[in-house]
């Protein structure tokens, strides 16, 4: 048996209007409209947590060698080859 919780919320006006038009207009009730909502926050808000990513490691040093720019991918290359 599903327990149900009766309480009492307090909604903008237009907002209201705009649950109550959308309730008629799909053949559901204003619970279920709502319950709907938040239910589909709460997956998105659970989705969120989960993408936050992974630690990336950090190094220690005196930053970037000279010569070195982030932006140019061929001369890293250059770069990184000659080192090895």
């Amino acid at each position: 048996m599903l327990l149900c919780m009766r309480t009492t919320i307090h909604l903008n006006d237009q907002l209201f209007r705009q649950i109550k038009q959308w309730a008629a207009e799909s053949h559901k009730t204003l619970t279920a409209i709502i319950e709907d909502a938040l239910r589909e926050v709460l997956v998105r808000r659970k989705m969120a947590v989960r993408k936050k990513g992974a630690a990336l490691p950090v190094f220690k040093g005196q930053g970037l060698q000279p010569a070195v720019d982030l932006d140019h991918t061929a001369n890293l290359l250059d770069i990184m080859e000659n080192r090895h």
